[in-house]
């Protein structure tokens, strides 16, 4: 029994003395004034993006590690790329609305970093997606969809209030931004957000 209590007094002071390593300013900045109603974590990026490709298996990971009650979800900028970037917007948006964004996400990032696939519009894109087993039917469906310009104009409207210049840009419970430049590792990246996501002031 005491043996147990050890263990959960050692547990609770490393969780203290993480949580107080992290400071406002240095490893994270207060962006809002305001939290969102319920915990969450944006990623805001972009498939033109090389170093948000890189931090795929890093987010992969980290969503494993969140809370059962924390929303996790991806906001796709237009700040790079020009008309190659809004083109972008409307293919993760497709790729949600029908529901394969965990199969195109890494597909659309391959074509871009890997196979170096050029990409002008939709159509270059759709036979990605064709590939992922979704039909031309449904591809050119979902492109005209009023849903999908409503998700669209969502993402441009999310970025637009935390002024999104550079990616990848993670925020949290709508209030705090992570300080990339401060990330050593993958363990740190983990408990920084975890602390955001339960952090109360």
């Amino acid at each position: 029994m005491k043996k147990f209590a050890l263990l959960c007094f050692t547990f609770i002071m490393s969780t203290f003395a993480h949580a107080a390593d992290f400071k406002e300013g240095t490893d994270y900045f207060v962006v809002s004034k305001v939290a969102s109603k319920k915990p969450e974590v944006v990623e805001y990026f972009s498939f033109l993006c090389p170093s948000c490709y890189r931090f795929e298996p890093l987010v992969n990971n980290l969503k494993k590690t969140l809370p059962s009650d924390v929303t996790f979800r991806k906001s796709h900028t237009e700040s790079l790329g020009g008309k190659v970037g809004t083109e972008l917007v409307k293919a993760y948006s497709l790729s949600k609305l029908l529901k394969s964004n965990d199969v195109m996400v890494p597909k659309i990032f391959q074509a871009i970093h890997v196979t170096r696939m050029p990409i002008a519009s939709m159509d270059d894109i759709k036979p990605l997606f064709m590939d992922a087993g979704i039909s031309e039917k449904k591809f050119n469906a979902g492109v005209k969809s009023f849903k999908l310009k409503r998700m669209v104009n969502q993402m441009r409207q999310d970025n637009k209030r935390f002024r999104i210049t550079g990616v990848p840009t993670f925020i949290i419970n709508g209030k705090y931004q992570v300080n990339n430049q401060k990330i050593t590792s993958e363990e740190q990246f983990d408990k920084l957000v975890n602390y955001l996501v339960q952090l109360k002031d």
